[in-house]
């Protein structure tokens, strides 16, 4: 009964998480696109970016430790060296890659935005929108690596 709390509680993490990527990356920046003035659009984008950014901090860690537990738990980390285990490998280097921007978001965007007065507000919003692009699409294949991992013999 553990495991199954658990995991939902790690499934609904993972849909927020990666839903709210998507609804920034298709939604929030086509917004901005069509924001007038480079200050509009760096508020607009701070004000999203600062909000969903906590949110996400909190799903990570929670995604991680479940992830972890059930890992543990269920399987035995002898599975990650097994074929079998390639879909929890694969969801565990997301998990990585989504705890290391994190934790490194401040130092990108300090470089991104560092002189305000020279910025291209719009060639920043394209370079940005693109990473989002590709941790979205990263993001569904651990999704797809998930779903094969659970469903398949």
């Amino acid at each position: 009964m553990l495991l199954t709390i658990l995991l939902i509680i790690h499934v609904i993490c993972i849909i927020i998480w990666i839903g709210g990527v998507a609804f920034v990356t298709a939604v929030i920046f086509p917004l901005m696109y069509k924001t007038e003035g480079s200050l509009e659009k760096a508020l607009l984008f701070q004000r999203v970016e600062h909000r969903f950014a906590g949110m996400v901090r909190w799903l990570i860690a929670l995604v991680g430790v479940t992830g972890l537990w059930i890992l543990s738990a269920k399987y035995g980390f002898t599975i990650l060296l097994q074929r079998r285990g390639l879909g929890i490998v694969i969801m565990t280097a997301v998990w990585a890659l989504y705890t290391t921007v994190l934790l490194s978001e401040r130092r990108i965007f300090g470089r991104i935005f560092a002189d305000p007065e020279k910025i291209d507000m719009d060639r920043a919003l394209r370079m940005i929108n693109a990473m989002h692009w590709v941790l979205l699409t990263i993001s569904f294949s651990a999704v797809a690596a998930g779903v094969w991992f659970g469903h398949s013999s």
